[in-house]
């Protein structure tokens, strides 16, 4: 591919994936994200059990202890793999807000959020063979602008807040309700991915291309 500048391009990925990755995760978005790296690898959804948060567990320890509980069980059955796992929560003060239980539950978590700013926390695990477990967290503040109760049930009613944590998708409709964002954006969305990408080129799993 030739560039404006008339130089010759070669298209290639980012990074050369030096062992195999495996991403603890069914979430779609997870996928799409680490995708965007070039970074080979496939999906092992976890099967481990989730424990609610214990009343003596800030956000970033509960987010944290499910990211090793995921990458730990998917281990177990790829051990020769490099294993990522992640959990995402929201955090209103010391509360945790997960995946809603239904329509109602939903709307009360938006009800929460509205008008204010809340954190995204999310927890990451990586599991290598042969090496100590590496774990760390992120934090996004993310400020909502007002909503009132019918807009809340309008987009409750979209289907869209049932399977995200703290009920709204901020790539998707929610979107229009977020006013500010402080720290990693792919971080809302599920996955802090330069952070990530920094811990495997760190642990060569990955390296840079070659020049």
């Amino acid at each position: 591919m030739r560039g404006d500048s008339g130089a010759i391009w070669c298209d290639m990925t980012l990074y050369r994936t030096m062992r195999p990755v495996v991403l603890a995760s069914a979430s779609p978005r997870r996928k799409e994200l680490l995708a965007l790296s070039g970074i080979e690898f496939k999906v092992v959804p976890s099967q481990a059990l989730e424990p609610q948060p214990d009343d003596s567990e800030t956000p970033e320890e509960y987010a944290v202890s499910m990211a090793r509980i995921k990458a730990v069980e998917v281990s177990g059955r790829c051990p020769d793999a490099v294993v990522l796992g992640a959990d995402s929560v929201v955090a209103v003060d010391m509360d945790v807000l997960g995946k809603p239980v239904d329509k109602e539950d939903a709307a009360r978590m938006l009800g929460m959020l509205s008008g204010r700013t809340h954190r995204v926390v999310t927890g990451v695990c990586l599991v290598m063979p042969g090496r100590e477990d590496m774990v760390f967290h992120v934090s996004t503040d993310v400020t909502m602008t007002e909503m009132p109760p019918e807009v809340i049930r309008a987009y409750v009613l979209t289907g869209e807040p049932m399977d995200k944590a703290g009920a709204y998708a901020v790539q998707g409709r929610a979107a229009c309700f977020v006013t500010r964002i402080e720290g990693s954006y792919t971080n809302v969305v599920g996955l802090p991915l330069a952070e990530i990408v920094a811990l495997l080129k760190k642990r060569e799993v990955v390296l840079s291309p070659r020049p």
